[in-house]
């Protein structure tokens, strides 16, 4: 009987139904067993097995193959494929959407106004990459067969509206300022609008946007909207925070309770205005009314609706306010201001209050000055006192400079104010007593009620004419 069938009576092998495993088995336990190395890996080879052969194992069985009689034991380990990864698009922003949480500022202080977290992209900004597929790694089987395996599966851009891949066709980069949105189907475009369906409360949080914010609902008070675009608010505005690089619309009208502001480069349009500062850089235009409120125009404040009343506050615009009523018949104190810039006003004071204030330290340090040449004249000036002279006449020579350039900025201003070929107040029914006009540097308080009328400048004096 040759080796082979002596060894196919003791022993059985069975491999793994992936052929990645080939065991050996004792079916008769035989004290008188042996058998060489070589003899057992003719054996396994007889039976297919050709690869990953486990030397150490099969040493010891030859040594002592007793110590195998009762256990299956694992004599050949092939090597398992690996598959690719599969190709992905990774995002410049986490585009899972998720319940947003409130910032926690320094402190552990929360801010639950912050929860919106845009995912705003500028024009040519990169928006995604593709990260490649690997290619799989082939196993071997135990009997030598080549065991295939699966490269990784490409990932592919699914492109929307305003975006572009390189030429690469590996980044997708946005064609304008907008919001990164996934559509149906996966697909990835960049909008520039961002809506809100309802309020901007403390579910939304607070907004800031590159491109243009409409907001279908209020916006309460505490909150902000920031937009590179235009903002408009299907609806009313309280104390809130406005802020637009373009206009703002506002159909249910501002009630801000003196809180917040409302600022546009270009301009605001509203239903109404009460208790508010609105600024704008070009026009300010309200259909109903402004009540009790601060409003600067760069060009003009347009109040002409069906009641177009204008009453109490500071109404200021570079050129021109238009209202229907100006005023009540409780002669409630309302300012209108035209001809300059609103901004320039403000400079205006802000120039003549610090050439007040280095005035009255300028007067301290020349007081201070006296008292020390007089201690020079008598010999009395100590070292440190030596040293506070010399600090002293430098403040001073700071201070005269200061207020000189103050005062020539100023100059500069009130020449602007001159310049009021433009400028005039229109009250289109009546103007009330209790009204202020200021067009440039002169002033107008009007007494007495008075229907249909103009205010211009002319020859030193503000004028009143009918209103055409």
């Amino acid at each position: 009987m040759s080796t082979i069938e002596i060894l196919q009576q003791h022993l059985v092998i069975q491999l793994s139904q992936d052929k990645l495993t080939a065991t050996l088995q004792f079916n008769v336990k035989d004290e008188r067993f042996s058998c060489t190395f070589s003899q057992l890996e003719e054996f396994l080879k007889s039976h297919g097995v050709n690869f990953g052969l486990q030397r150490e194992v099969l040493n010891r069985l030859v040594q002592q193959p007793s110590a195998f009689f009762y256990s299956q034991t694992v004599v050949a380990q092939g090597l398992p494929p690996v598959n690719g990864h599969d190709g992905y698009i990774q995002f410049s922003y986490d585009m899972t959407e998720g319940e947003y949480r409130p910032v926690e500022l320094e402190g552990g202080k929360i801010d639950f106004k912050e929860v919106t977290q845009l995912k705003n992209v500028k024009r040519g900004q990169l928006i995604a990459e593709k990260i490649g597929a690997t290619p799989g790694t082939d196993g071997k089987a135990v009997t030598g067969d080549i065991l295939t395996a699966r490269n990784g599966k490409e990932a592919y851009f699914k492109m929307g509206k305003n975006v572009v891949l390189n030429p690469e066709q590996t980044a997708l980069y946005s064609t304008i300022d907008g919001l990164i949105t996934m559509t149906d189907k996966n697909k990835i475009n960049v909008f520039p609008v961002y809506e809100v369906n309802g309020d901007v409360d403390y579910k939304i949080g607070n907004i800031d946007f590159v491109g243009t914010v409409v907001v279908r609902g209020n916006v309460l008070t505490g909150f902000r909207i920031k937009a590179s675009g235009d903002i408009r608010i299907i609806g009313g505005v309280e104390g809130a925070i406005l802020e637009s690089e373009g206009s703002i619309e506002i159909t249910g009208g501002v009630l801000a309770s003196n809180k917040g502001h409302i600022n546009a480069i270009k301009n605001v349009k509203s239903s109404f205005i009460q208790d508010s500062n609105v600024t704008a850089g070009e026009d300010i235009i309200v259909s109903q009314s402004i009540m009790h409120s601060h409003v600067r125009a760069g060009k003009n404040v347009i109040c002409s609706g069906a009641k177009g009343l204008v009453v109490g506050g500071i109404i200021q615009a570079g050129e021109r306010v238009v209202a229907r009523t100006i005023g009540n018949t409780m002669s409630t104190a309302t300012t209108i201001e035209v001809g300059v810039r609103p901004e320039l006003r403000s400079q205006l004071l802000e120039l003549r209050a610090q050439i007040r204030q280095t005035n009255e330290n300028l007067d301290k340090t020349e007081k201070a000055l006296t008292l020390l040449d007089q201690l020079a004249a008598t010999g009395q000036l100590s070292p440190d006192k030596m040293t506070l002279r010399v600090k002293l006449n430098s403040t001073k020579r700071v201070a005269v400079e200061e207020i000189g350039n103050a005062k020539e900025a100023v100059l500069e201003i009130e020449k602007s104010l001159e310049d009021t070929d433009r400028a005039r107040v229109d009250a289109v029914n009546v103007i009330y007593g209790g009204t202020k006009i200021v067009i440039g540097r002169y002033t107008r308080f009007i007494k007495d009620a008075t229907e249909r009328v103009s205010f211009r400048y002319s020859e030193g004096d503000i004028n009143m004419i009918p209103y055409r």
